[in-house]
């Protein structure tokens, strides 16, 4: 090795990658390279050469490759030093003969910045010794890699395409193949369905008369979308818990699928309350009827409950995802006649019996589909000839509503109300509203009317001109003055107009009375033909009057004979369109204040079992009675008393009537601070309870054990205003034990206790009357 001369400096490492920073010295033996070329003639390089000549060979190798390097990159000055450069040819020598990087190569110059930075200009390379081959090399390589990149990603698209095209065709036989073993297996379920239906059809009057089961399954069959926006769905379902009240009939059993756990305190109080039954026949009785009522009625919970706590699914779909739930209703049923008696219908309903092996008391999905809408029923009602109200159904657009309401108002002038109900809504919550006087028009037309006369109005060319500026002006009032009965489903009058044209609905008349009064009947249609009437009640509404709240039983608004022959007519019609079950069917009845008759209008019917129907079951079990819709009347057995009982075992038994009030949809916030059980000795010590000896009283009906929010109501008595004061002097007791000055809750009581009034209002006028017109006679 050839040692420096003069100096034990270090040089820095010149194998790293990066520029190194040099220490600021003066070299002895620095040589100077103009051009990328040496002049070997001149004195420094001459002195250099001599002074380091032993190691001349590997100080010429790394001096080539810093001028080759220069020349490449067209430098003009380089200064070298000596003593870095001998350095660098050592460590080159040493460790590597391959192309040195350029940061360590430009490291030996005294001047390496200012030549660093020319270097690593773009486009310098081309400048110099071979750049246009350089330049023309590095345009070739970067087409043929873009040529190369393009291919490849052409490939990779194709490749993607194919396995995305692969994948699809491959999940669409499997979707179709799902598809065609679903719809397999839901038309072999229609066939058992139909089977069983004709087998229960022709053996009805033998299963009624047999003892047989009830499989109860309060399902609603609503669509996804209605279902996702209700809240509290589990709760709406269990409502009608009063079936099993069935078990009043010695030779029934039930089964009741409930929607949601219930606590031991409701099990404890259904219990205990079903065991009221026939208390008045001794005491040698009771206890074998409380123990025989204990074992006809079990109530199950399906486990999917627990899978799907947030889907808010219909029961059938749970219970159809609810293997052991099923075996053990199997279990149950085996070697016994049953049936299904369910909810609003739905397609898994006929998995689940089509699983459990019996028939459904209902007709097929489709069928209850197409006629339980708004314009289905209207279909029915004009089958039967029943007097609806005039109105449209299966209105699907915009210019369709407009055009159909300027038509219906021209012709019936005097109504003053028209309503806009959804077809697959219910309980009001599809319904919308709006008053003509806000019609600038309107008082021209009834001058217009009143010019004419009722004659000649019905002309078409008459009513052209009235029709015409309805037209005109029907958006404008719509979009100023309708609106939706219960703003917290639909707002406003554009978000109802949204979801009412997609869903389909009807335009109907309210009654041109200021005295209303709807009036639901509930029928069960026998699969061998029959009609019965098993309820028929007076509704109580809310403060928009378009939904019910409660009821009172029997009705005495219509005579009996005339909604006999309603409900006979609606009756055969749905049997002719192959509707048999429990349906329900409500009716509004006014005074036309133009003829004075009374008018009896059909307004919807629903095919399902009603909440009215189950608590009336609840009524009937309580008061052992029976409710005779053909005379309008609630007879109840009197109470045999022991001394006159062995002279009256032979006579018929004497009977009472009853009045009752019916509330199964009862909600104040704060009923969830007490437990059930607290509630009840509340109530218990306020005088509020049921007398089993006189038939009256009150009786609750229970829903849940979690939120406790929600609550039946029923009171008896001897005539009609003392059911309606004590149901509002429940309320009012309730209300005020529950509620702070500063905390009152949400509640429904306030309104139903203001319709309660107008009621007793309505009961002292008519009685007035009545006395005035036995007074004049």
């Amino acid at each position: 090795m050839c040692m420096m001369p003069g100096t034990n400096n270090l040089i820095p490492n010149s194998h790293q990658n990066l520029p190194v920073q040099i220490p600021a010295y003066i070299s002895k033996y620095p040589f100077t390279i103009i051009k990328a070329q040496i002049n070997p003639m001149a004195t420094d390089f001459c002195v250099f050469k001599q002074s380091f000549n032993l190691c001349w060979g590997s100080v010429l190798d790394a001096l080539e490759a810093l001028v080759k390097l220069l020349r490449e990159f067209a430098v003009p000055l380089a200064k070298v030093s000596g003593e870095r450069l001998v350095e660098f040819a050592h460590g080159w020598d040493d460790g590597w003969r391959k192309a040195p990087p350029v940061t360590s190569l430009l490291s030996v110059l005294e001047n390496w910045e200012e030549v660093l930075g020319l270097v690593s200009r773009p486009g310098q390379r081309y400048k110099g010794e071979g750049g246009t081959v350089a330049a023309a090399t590095h345009i070739q390589s970067c087409w043929r890699r873009y040529l190369a990149r393009t291919s490849y990603l052409h490939h990779c698209r194709r490749k993607w395409a194919a396995e995305t095209i692969a994948v699809t065709w491959w999940m669409h036989n499997q979707l179709r193949g799902v598809r065609k073993s679903l719809q397999a297996q839901r038309f072999r379920q229609l066939l058992n369905f139909r089977s069983r239906a004709q087998h229960l059809a022709a053996n009805w009057k033998h299963i009624q008369s047999s003892k047989r089961t009830i499989i109860h399954i309060p399902s609603l069959g609503f669509s996804q979308s209605q279902r996702q926006n209700l809240r509290g769905f589990d709760i709406l379902q269990n409502i009608q818990l009063s079936r099993l009240c069935d078990i009043r009939d010695e030779n029934v059993e039930v089964v009741y699928v409930s929607p949601r756990h219930l606590g031991d305190d409701i099990l404890h109080y259904y219990s205990s309350l079903l065991k009221y039954e026939r208390v008045t026949e001794g005491a040698d009785t009771r206890t074998t009827e409380a123990s025989s009522c204990s074992r006809r009625f079990v109530i199950l919970t399906p486990e999917a409950v627990d899978y799907f706590p947030t889907h808010n699914m219909c029961l059938s779909t749970l219970l159809k995802y609810s293997p052991h739930t099923l075996k053990r209703i199997q279990n149950l049923i085996q070697g016994k006649q049953a049936y299904i008696v369910g909810g609003v219908a739905h397609v898994d309903d006929l998995a689940v019996a089509d699983e459990l092996g019996v028939p459904i008391l209902a007709p097929e999905p489709t069928v209850s589909q197409l006629y339980s809408t708004k314009s289905g029923g209207r279909r029915i009602f004009f089958g039967a000839e029943v007097e609806v109200p005039p109105g449209e159904g299966d209105i699907y657009s915009l210019n369709q509503l407009h055009g159909t309401l300027a038509e219906l108002m021209t012709q019936n002038i005097h109504v003053h109300r028209w309503l806009f109900k959804m077809d697959s809504e219910h309980g009001g919550r599809g319904t919308a509203y709006c008053d003509t006087c806000h019609l600038s028009c309107y008082n021209w037309a009834l001058q217009e009317y009143h010019r004419y006369g009722p004659e000649k109005w019905k002309r078409e060319w008459i009513q052209e001109s009235a029709r015409l500026r309805y037209l005109d002006e029907i958006p404008g009032w719509l979009a100023r003055y309708a609106r939706p009965a219960k703003t917290s489903c639909y707002p406003t009058w554009a978000s109802f107009l949204k979801t009412f044209l997609r869903q389909g609905g009807v335009v109907e008349a309210y009654p041109p009375s200021e005295s209303v009064t709807c009036l639901t009947v509930d029928l069960l249609l026998e699969p061998g033909g029959g009609v019965a009437m098993l309820s028929c009640g007076e509704q109580l509404h809310d403060s928009c009057d378009l939904e019910s709240l409660g009821s009172t039983v029997p009705q005495t608004s219509v005579h009996p004979d005339s909604l006999n022959s309603i409900c006979m007519r609606v009756g055969q019609t749905c049997i002719q369109r192959l509707i048999v079950g429990y349906i329900s069917m409500d009716l509004v009845t006014f005074v036309n204040p133009n003829t004075m008759e009374q008018k009896v209008w059909a307004i919807d019917l629903d095919l399902k079992y009603s909440d009215q129907l189950a608590m009336t079951q609840m009524l009937l079990m309580m008061t052992g009675g029976t409710l005779n819709c053909l005379t309008g009347c609630l007879e109840v057995p009197m109470p045999i008393r022991e001394k006159c009982h062995e002279h009256q075992t032979a006579a018929k038994t004497p009977v009472e009537n009853r009045f009752a009030v019916l509330g199964s949809h009862l909600f104040h916030l704060n009923l969830s601070m007490l437990y059930h059980n607290v509630f009840l000795k509340m109530c218990k010590a306020h005088g509020i309870g049921y007398n089993v000896k006189s038939k009256e009283g009150t009786v609750f009906a229970l829903y849940d054990s979690i939120e406790r929010c929600n609550m039946g109501m029923m009171t008896v008595s001897e005539d009609l205003r003392g059911a309606l004061v004590t149901f509002a002097q429940n309320l009012s007791v309730i209300h005020q034990e529950i509620s702070a000055s500063k905390m009152q809750g949400g509640t429904n009581f306030k309104e139903l206790i203001k319709e309660i009034e107008k009621v007793l209002q309505q009961i002292a006028q008519n009685k007035m009357r009545a006395l005035e017109d036995k007074t004049a006679a």
